[in-house]
């Protein structure tokens, strides 16, 4: 049931987010144009700061990664190069950390993978088999596993489809090397393409590295989960009422918004033990401090949305007992009035029987008051029950 308080945007959403709405849950991204499927966008970032963004065709899917390897490694490659730079080339300053060149991030998004992009892009990183196994399918939970200095990370985000009443799903595939993120959108229920250009801009939060990208793809991921549960929780409030207001259609209601909350409670659990697995690395893979706070950050609001779930989930289970206990209630009553009509026919019924037995012999059978009396039998029988029943509330 749609809600016009819905519509009301809230004050989060009229103040502009730090980051853009990398999910595409808002509007159609910039023109409003379509990507087809197979889509890939390469973001180039330098010092936090986007540079351009390119659109490339599926079939366009080598090339486009390779020269987005090629513009991110060449930074490192100058750096090195300046690094190794002997005294008295002007140049000792990089060496000791004092000057630097650009630090580069390449960020490459992909809308709907073919088979074919995914052996490409397994092609140019040489990926493991039991990750491509993992990117040619969709349909998985919230999971973080390394592969050597490949970083996977699944995670499913959520829009709420207040018409259908329905929570649906976007799974994403984010790999993480060296300086370079790639974002695949593997599965999604919005007609609306994901573009892959749309990346957090906190040039702040970017110069933190490739791994930063990863905090704020999930950050924005589980902000994204606010919006579904005011709605989930709009229509749980419209339930209550509907439910003591005797509406014989809640159950399935309260039955299929309570599934959408466990498939929502499916793909927010799992993301505890994805921060959980990030929290893990920091001191391996030499994780910032400004990093380990930020991530602090996503797991507090992880943990809010994880007890708003099992609230709602207990909530809505509750509703459907007490709902359970009102149409019994409700049948009860109903028994009641059936049961006091059938006591009240059948004394008149009783008395008509006896007087209606073909028998020769009976008393008061030619009296000239039996008709009458047993007429006035049965209406004072009648009515003395239907007073007693009265009384009892039963009628």
């Amino acid at each position: 049931m749609t809600n016009p308080a819905r519509r009301t945007p809230t004050a989060a959403a009229a103040n502009a987010h730090r980051f853009v709405d990398i999910l595409g849950r808002r509007n159609p991204y910039p023109g409003g144009h379509r990507i087809a499927r197979g889509a890939l966008t390469v973001s180039l970032l330098e010092d936090g700061e986007a540079q351009q963004a390119k659109q490339y065709p599926a079939s366009k899917t080598r090339s486009a990664l390779d020269s987005a390897l090629r513009w991110a490694a060449a930074a490192e490659e100058l750096q090195d190069a300046l690094a190794g730079a002997p005294v008295g080339t002007g140049v000792e300053a990089v060496a000791d950390g004092e000057a630097s060149t650009p630090e580069r991030l390449v960020v490459v998004g992909i809308d709907l993978p073919q088979a074919e992009q995914i052996a490409e892009l397994a092609s140019v990183w040489d990926l493991h088999p039991l990750l491509v196994e993992d990117l040619l399918k969709a349909g998985q939970r919230p999971k973080l596993e390394r592969y050597d200095d490949v970083l996977f990370v699944v995670t499913r985000a959520a829009t709420y489809l207040d018409a259908e009443e329905e929570v649906a799903f976007s799974e994403f595939h984010v790999l993480c090397r060296g300086n370079v993120v790639v974002v695949l959108c593997q599965e999604r229920q919005a007609e609306v393409p994901w573009d892959g250009a749309r990346v957090p801009r906190d040039a702040e939060l970017l110069k933190l590295g490739p791994e930063a990208m990863v905090y704020a793809f999930l950050d924005s991921l589980v902000d994204g989960y606010f919006p579904v549960l005011r709605g989930l929780d709009i229509d749980k409030e419209q339930i209550e009422r509907q439910v003591f207001g005797g509406d014989a259609a809640v159950t399935e209601r309260i039955y299929r918004l309570s599934q959408e909350v466990i498939d929502l409670q499916h793909a927010v659990s799992p993301l505890a033990a994805v921060l959980a697995g990030l929290r893990s690395g920091f001191g391996k893979y030499g994780t910032g401090d400004e990093l380990r706070t930020y991530l602090q950050d996503v797991s507090d609001h992880l943990s809010r949305v994880n007890t708003t779930v099992a609230e709602l989930r207990d909530s809505l289970n509750q509703i459907l007992q007490v709902n359970s206990t009102l149409v019994t209630q409700r049948q009860n009553e109903d028994m009641k009035k059936i049961s006091g009509w059938a006591a009240i026919l059948f004394a008149p019924t009783l008395i008509g029987a006896v007087y209606g037995m073909n028998f020769d012999e009976m008393p008061e059978l030619h009296w000239s008051f039996g008709y009458p009396l047993a007429v006035g039998a049965m209406a004072a029988l009648a009515v003395g029950l239907w007073v007693v029943f009265r009384k009892k509330k039963w009628m």
